[in-house]
């Protein structure tokens, strides 16, 4: 079905008629077929990227419970809407279309084909004798299980819900598998080479999703999923994201969404900071010249920004994509929380204080992280200037505990770290925490970033050097006091470290390693010392060290605050040390 209009979109012009979405009226389609609908999804994906969230969905409606491609794109953009909301309506009503859109893919795939039960994944099925319609009826599906298992997992409070969320991501999983098979044996289907390149955007966009995905899990994790039929490759991973990108189909720019997410929040937070921003740049670029002012396209040029270290830019642009629409509020709570960090990094407290508190009233997400990194922030400041916020430092961080969420069963890492740091107000004699802004900057490793920048940098060790100087000078110590100085000392480490003073920084980390018997709660401050203290061998060349250290942290420390997390940054290290070149026996 044609679409005739004047490419305000900024598509090829042999795509025109694809993707124009400057009606003010989108006409429904009288009839569907598979590229009908193809098309039709594509355009509702384009008003997506326009921020235009309504119109898009105004687009699906209409044959959303007759086409398989209608059901997966109304779904996507509902479920999409649910896990930013956290609200309960959302994800209610995320999962009752996310249902439907099974159940509509379900009559286009093929009967007693491929996966039908779990008892059925054991044997082999092919996807031999086909029509293109069924195949793409099984990459559908396999899309609408992964979303369904995402709901699930945020929806119930209890095991059995993740264990549900995990059958529906194996499931999903069997299918990408059986439909690569059939990739790699075929060279067409039908004669009809647009439905089988969309197909193959489909696999490669799952494949390469699936291989990313399970390559960051640490090797212990990975073990048990291999035994039950997971298993991931990294660099397969990112070559079929990559192939998906540059191809012409549908699912390219989720291909390029899913790796900008990877080299700007994966590598940062589950490793060990090394994204590749020059991929980064290149992916988004021809996106940035085809969406202006689309608000996906302007948070992420804005998150490279910041990652570079070009804290200004990044504020600019952050801003730019707040302005720029106003019916997904949710976008401008990501901002915030970027914009919260922009500023924390330049120590501009009051600014960070003014988005923390936003997302303290607005979002919904983690309302036990949002107030305790409030009240950090408001912890950094002098005395006149919190008097002039009118907010009671103390009372925040006693709100803390009683906000926590609970996660599939399981309570939120992070939240559990705050609460467990807040509670040093709870007592009749509250002790104050020392510099806890610049302890959660590393929590999230934005001392990474800041390392970009020797002034920020400098900024930060002045900061860090006076709180060491009151901390030895303190007349009455608390008993939390060893771990206060070993926090502090870890702190200055990673910033002299940053600053090229490698044998200071050395020294600091070792005077933390060694005060190791006179901590008392802080007890991560060891196995995340270590794991910094390999990091500096490694930048030393001396990839031995560097992999004892870390292999220390590993295998010796149990039951810490935020494990799993640096068990995921220690496989990314000790990943990157098994393929130095200067790795030697």
């Amino acid at each position: 079905m044609a679409r005739v209009g004047n490419g305000a979109d900024g598509v090829e012009p042999e795509e025109e008629d694809c993707f124009e979405d400057a009606f003010d009226r989108i006409p429904v389609a009288s009839k569907m077929d598979l590229r009908t609908s193809i098309e039709e999804c594509s355009m509702a994906l384009n008003l997506v990227l326009n921020n235009k969230f309504s119109e898009a969905l105004d687009l699906l409606r209409p044959w959303w419970k007759d086409s398989m491609y209608h059901a997966l794109g109304y779904s996507s953009v509902l479920v999409m809407q649910a896990t930013m909301t956290f609200e309960h309506r959302d994800i209610q009503a995320g999962m009752s279309t996310i249902r439907e859109a099974l159940e509509t893919c379900q009559r286009f795939r093929k009967r007693s084909s491929v996966v039908e039960s779990i008892s059925s994944l054991m044997s082999k099925h092919t996807l031999e004798g086909l029509t293109a319609e069924e195949m793409h009826a099984e990459i559908c599906y396999a899309e609408c299980l992964l979303q369904k298992a995402m709901l699930t997992f945020i929806q119930d409070e209890n095991m059995i819900s993740f264990i549900k969320g995990g059958i529906k991501i194996r499931t999903s999983y069997q299918i990408y598998k059986v439909c690569q098979s059939l990739l790699n044996g075929s060279q067409g289907v039908g004669g009809d080479s647009e439905a089988f390149r969309q197909f193959e955007g489909g696999v490669k966009l799952g494949i390469g999703s699936f291989n990313l995905m399970l390559s960051l899990l640490p090797a212990r994790i990975l073990r048990l999923l291999e035994f039950i039929g997971f298993s991931g490759n990294r660099e397969f991973g990112l070559s079929q994201l990559q192939e998906g990108a540059g191809s012409h189909s549908l699912r390219s720019i989720l291909c390029v969404l899913t790796l900008l997410f990877y080299h700007t929040y994966v590598c940062l937070i589950l490793g060990t900071g090394e994204g590749n921003l020059l991929e980064a740049e290149a992916l988004l670029e021809p996106y940035i010249e085809r969406f202006p002012r689309g608000s996906i396209i302007l948070f992420y040029s804005a998150r490279i920004a910041l990652l570079r270290g070009n804290f200004e830019n990044a504020q600019v642009k952050f801003q730019e994509c707040i302005s720029t629409q106003q019916q997904w509020r949710q976008i401008h709570h990501l901002c915030y929380w970027e914009l919260m960090w922009c500023h924390s990094f330049q120590q501009q407290w009051r600014d960070a204080y003014r988005y923390a508190d936003l997302l303290c009233r607005e979002s919904r997400w983690s309302k036990a992280i949002y107030m305790y990194q409030k009240a950090a922030i408001l912890s950094m400041m002098s005395e006149d200037e919190l008097k002039t916020t009118g907010e009671d430092v103390g009372k925040l961080f006693r709100q803390v505990e009683g906000l926590k969420q609970r996660l599939a069963g399981k309570s939120i890492p992070m939240e559990k770290f705050s609460i467990r740091k807040s509670r040093r107000y709870s007592s009749a004699t509250p002790i104050k925490l020392v510099i806890p802004a610049l302890e959660m900057m590393y929590v999230w490793n934005g001392f990474t970033i800041v390392g970009k920048r020797a002034d920020a940098t400098e900024s930060l060790l002045i900061t860090i050097e006076r709180a060491e100087e009151q901390l030895r000078n303190d007349p009455n110590p608390s008993e939390v006091h060893p771990d206060d100085q070993c926090l502090v000392q870890m702190l200055k480490g990673l910033c002299l470290k940053h600053l090229g003073r490698l044998l200071q920084a050395e020294l600091c980390f070792t005077q933390v390693l060694s005060s190791e018997k006179r901590i008392h709660y802080d007890h991560y401050l060891i196995p995340f010392t270590l794991y910094e203290l390999g990091l500096l061998y490694k930048q030393q060349g001396d990839c031995v060290k560097a992999t004892r250290y870390i292999k220390d942290a590993k295998l010796n420390y149990k039951g810490y605050s935020m494990e799993s997390r640096l068990h995921f940054r220690i496989h990314a290290a000790l990943s990157s040390l098994k393929s130095s070149p200067t790795n030697s026996p």
